[in-house]
């Protein structure tokens, strides 16, 4: 597919059900820089070829029907598998700890 202009470029690139991973060629520190804020991806690589990761090293996963929008191997990855809950209670005047009754 060719691409008009830069703007372009994004538009289809961003027009598709996946975002795994992209590249973007360019000696144009801008258009770099716009790129990383713009380009829908899970792995975006600048300058190099799109496919290579380093198992083990860099965190993998994608958008849309590519994955989670999370990072196998990253931080946010252990999220997934967590329940967040918030527990709160009204402790009335003069309770006391030893009151509690089958309190973990």
């Amino acid at each position: 597919i060719r691409a008009r202009d830069f703007d372009d470029a994004l538009r289809i690139a961003n027009d598709t059900e996946y975002g795994l991973t992209g590249a973007v060629f360019t000696n144009d520190r801008e258009k770099l820089e716009r790129a990383r804020r713009e380009f829908h991806v899970g792995n975006l690589y600048f300058n190099r070829k799109c496919t290579g990761a380093l198992v083990g090293a860099h965190p993998f996963g994608g958008f849309q029907m590519s994955g989670t929008d999370s990072k196998a191997g990253g931080r946010d990855y252990l999220a997934l598998f967590l329940q967040a809950k918030v527990t709160s209670e009204k402790i009335r005047p003069g309770y006391t700890q030893t009151e509690k009754r089958g309190a973990i």
